[in-house]
């Protein structure tokens, strides 16, 4: 860590926004591709009304900074919550630090998740399933009745009926549309390869 700069780590993808007196801060959440995001923050200075038209500049660290930011998105559930997000020793998190706060995270949403199962045997509404304990469930890999997912679709070129992305033949009409998989999944005749002298005949075009 640098002389004036604190490092604060997130594990997860959510952005956060937090506005200060002393200024508004982006705590960025991880792209696809990383393991966990960096956002540094440096000093700052806050004022102080002393009254009478007086005031008082109070210096803050750059490490009191992060962890007033970081003290806020992890409470942000409530008592125990804990998003992922803390303060760095260094210009980088160490494999210590990386692991406590995985473990952490990991506790927080299974909790979630639990709350969430409860809330579902209950109700069976998805209207009170709330954004942290579908995080959570992505986050963990879970597949739960009451996590839904909107998946991109495409219309089937031979019925006009709605598919998922990846799917090798349409369920309602039966088109090929991913010929290389339907042959590995074998739902369609894998062309032979020609045999030796014999060359291979092409295709005559539909009429």
């Amino acid at each position: 860590m640098t002389q004036g700069t604190a490092v604060i780590v997130n594990l997860t993808e959510q952005n956060w926004t937090l506005p200060r007196s002393y200024g508004t801060y982006q705590v960025r959440g991880c792209a696809p591709d990383e393991p966990y995001a960096l956002t540094p923050v440096g000093a700052r200075a806050a004022v102080m009304d002393l009254g009478d038209k007086r005031t008082l500049e109070v210096p803050i660290t750059a490490r009191e900074v992060a962890q007033d930011l970081c003290r806020e998105i992890n409470a942000d559930a409530g008592e125990d919550s804990f998003f992922g997000v803390f303060v760095a020793q260094a210009d980088r998190p160490d494999d210590d630090e990386l692991t406590e706060a995985r473990q952490r995270l990991a506790v927080f949403y299974r909790s979630m998740v639990a709350s969430a199962d409860r809330e579902w045997e209950r109700s069976h509404s998805y209207l009170f399933i709330n954004d942290v304990q579908r995080r959570a469930a992505r986050y963990l890999g879970l597949e739960k009745e009451w996590f839904y997912q909107a998946r991109e679709t495409f219309d089937c070129p031979g019925c006009g009926e709605k598919v998922r992305a990846g799917v090798a033949v349409c369920k309602t009409c039966g088109a090929i549309l991913d010929r290389d998989k339907a042959a590995t999944l074998g739902l369609t005749p894998v062309p032979a390869a020609p045999g030796p002298g014999r060359a291979e005949r092409p295709t005559p075009p539909e009429r």
